[in-house]
């Protein structure tokens, strides 16, 4: 049975500490998404623990990191404390952001849409990012794939992924693993106008920008 967004929220806040304690590094694929990009005001969708905030915190002059755990803000907020760069946190839920419309220049939503329990929740989503994405605003969204070499299927399924913590307790967390074609569908289907969409790593990319005309 699908988990609740209550429940994927409850998972992460369970394992926040661990989690973002080997979440150093930004991902290769948003560090070339971004570079050379600049913006006024720019959002972390699914921000976690603040990597990627942290990287556009050099890009644009506002930073807004969005995520619907609690624990993952906090790990957030200790990162921007002691690396010295500036975010917004809110807690909120993907598919409901607390932004006007048209109010964000930039964007990165990486490895969180498919934490979203429904396939109705993940166009949600896109939807609402599509929302406050500015008409020359543009943004980079990914998720896990079936592309990937631990997965044997050709088409997208849900699926848990145990995450163990010190000690050896594990922690099941909900996925959906989506084709690379389910994904293109997904974000055509939406408010958003792909402008690229790729695989790399085992991970469906697609660069969009705001809502269709």
């Amino acid at each position: 049975m699908e988990p609740t967004s209550r429940e994927v929220r409850a998972t992460y806040d369970r394992i926040a500490a661990h989690f973002a304690s080997t979440r150093e590094y930004a991902w290769p694929e948003v560090e070339s998404f971004l570079d050379g990009r600049e913006a006024d005001t720019a959002l972390d969708l699914g921000c976690g623990n603040g990597r990627h905030a942290e990287v556009l915190a050099s890009n644009a002059r506002r930073v807004v990191g969005a995520d619907a755990s609690a624990g993952l803000l906090a790990e957030a907020q200790v990162r921007a404390r002691e690396r010295a760069f500036e975010v917004e946190l809110v807690q909120c839920d993907a598919a409901r952001l607390p932004l006007a419309d048209e109010s964000v220049d930039l964007a990165v939503y990486v490895a969180t849409l498919h934490h979203l329990p429904t396939r109705e929740a993940r166009l949600g989503s896109l939807d609402e990012l599509a929302r406050v994405l500015g008409r020359e605003g543009v943004a980079l969204v990914s998720a896990w794939s079936t592309a990937h070499d631990r997965f044997d299927r050709e088409e997208g399924f849900d699926t848990t992924v145990d995450w163990t913590l010190p000690g050896g307790e594990t922690v099941p967390r909900f996925y959906h693993i989506y084709s690379p074609e389910e994904f293109r569908e997904d974000v055509t289907e939406s408010a958003l106008v792909p402008v690229d969409v790729s695989v790399s790593s085992g991970n469906c990319y697609a660069e969009v920008r705001g809502r269709k005309q």
